[in-house]
């Protein structure tokens, strides 16, 4: 065990490695409670801050963002169960996604969350029958709506064009009888997302001045309560060269001077922001072992036992396009970076490099490397059944020690949910 090997919270990541296995995700809280706070102190106070699970599922990553503060922005039934789980007051929960089914509507009604955040008039109507085909009364409902315009500073647009998310902001200006005919569903206010991995905060403000005009305008022209926005949030993280991080300060001073005025003139007004990746990101490292160390054609690669199965996000999904996340040797850090590896996995594609080219100190096989800003769409947006390799083990360190959060797939665990068919009697006669 060198002393030069990286520690998080104390614990090297050899005996992390060595207690848990690798590859391995894991995630420091005090990263986590750090940019939590930091955030909500900047932030007026007019403003609820909503993790959105989709980041990051993990219930103990969820449970201790609520215990500091966090309500939570859901998906999917499972995200629902995992919030409820964690803890997180049903008061403090929405549900968003555009392909909701009867029983994620059902178990939203019957959990008594917030709202659901409605994405289609049909959706609308759904909710209607079900509310009466269950005995009547009322249910929060948003409409969320796909604006006019387009965001500024986005790195993956979600709205001001096309989309399969929410509704034509001129088809919610012709809705208003449909709205009225609604027997059990209560409209309560407005929702917009416009897009992610934003890194300017002026972007930030940008839309969410125009999304809280909108709203506004709409809500007058509809004849529609504002008892809830939800500006949508979009924060990124710096991945990579030439990027930084938002700067907290200047867009809790823009916000304020957009969303106080607002509450002032919707007295008890709540506003929403969703932010995953922002609080989760920087928390996370995805640990590897380097298996080989090779040379091919004049280059160096480092062939580790985990690759793009479990950490997609570093190599292109949605926005990314191929650069490379920050690297760190983590057994040997302070080595001096004089030779470019490019870092692989264990799949037989060669699509599987997590990182190209990357500067790094020797790297030997045992050697232990980490992804780092890899706390948000790690193994929730990865191909982890590729090669049957499963998903990996998670682990939470806080207050020094680490906590197993979630069990390594194991080939027994993903054998057990195939079923084989019986062919004996289909042999040659």
């Amino acid at each position: 065990m060198s002393a030069e090997e990286i520690h998080v919270q104390g614990i090297p990541a050899s005996a992390l490695a060595d207690r848990f296995g690798t590859p391995l995700f894991v995630y420091d809280t005090e990263i986590l409670e750090n940019t939590f706070r930091t955030l909500r102190e900047e932030l007026p106070e007019e403003i609820d801050i909503f993790y959105s699970l989709k980041a990051n599922p993990n219930i103990s990553v969820c449970a201790f963002l609520g215990t500091l503060g966090a309500c939570a922005e859901v998906s999917s039934y499972t995200e629902l169960l995992t919030a409820l789980r964690a803890g997180i007051a049903p008061g403090d929960i929405i549900f968003l996604g555009p392909g909701k089914d009867e029983r994620e509507l059902a178990a939203c009604v019957e959990a008594e969350i917030h709202a659901v955040v409605c994405e289609s008039m049909a959706e609308l109507q759904l909710l209607d029958e079900l509310l009466e085909s269950s005995g009547g009364g009322t249910f929060p409902a948003m409409l969320r709506v796909n604006p006019a315009f387009a965001a500024k500073g986005s790195g993956l647009s979600m709205g001001g064009r096309p989309r399969q998310f929410g509704i034509d902001e001129e088809t919610v200006r012709r809705s208003k009888e449909q709205l009225a005919a609604l027997q059990h569903v209560e409209v309560i206010g407005l929702h917009a997302y416009m897009g992610t991995r934003i890194l300017d905060a002026a972007d930030v403000v940008h839309n969410t001045r125009r999304i809280l005009a909108t709203a506004e305008d709409l809500a007058g022209e509809l004849g529609i309560p504002l008892h809830t926005v939800d500006v949508g949030g979009g924060l990124g993280v710096a991945y990579f060269d030439g990027e930084a991080d938002p700067d907290v300060a200047a867009l809790g001073t823009g916000m304020r001077d957009v969303v106080i005025p607002f509450t002032r003139r919707h007295p008890g007004c709540r506003v929403i922001m969703e932010l995953g990746r922002y609080l989760a990101a920087r928390a996370g490292t995805y640990m590897v072992r380097a298996r080989y160390v090779k040379q091919s054609m004049g280059e160096w690669f480092v062939v580790a036992d985990g690759g793009t199965n479990h950490h997609m996000a570093a190599v292109g999904i949605g926005s990314f396009v191929k650069r490379n996340f920050p690297v760190q040797h983590l057994s040997r850090p302070g080595g001096q970076a004089d030779r470019r590896y490019s870092l692989t996995g264990p799949l037989c594609t060669p699509n599987d490099v997590v990182a190209k080219k990357v500067a790094l100190p020797q790297v030997r096989p045992g050697d232990l490397l980490g992804v780092e800003r890899s706390g948000a769409y790690g193994p929730t947006a990865s191909p982890g059944l590729f090669l049957s390799h499963g998903f990996p083990a998670e682990v939470v360190v806080h207050r020094g020690e680490a906590h197993l959060v979630r069990v390594r797939d194991t080939p027994e665990d993903l054998l057990s949910r195939q079923q084989l068919a019986d062919f004996r009697g289909e042999g040659r006669q």
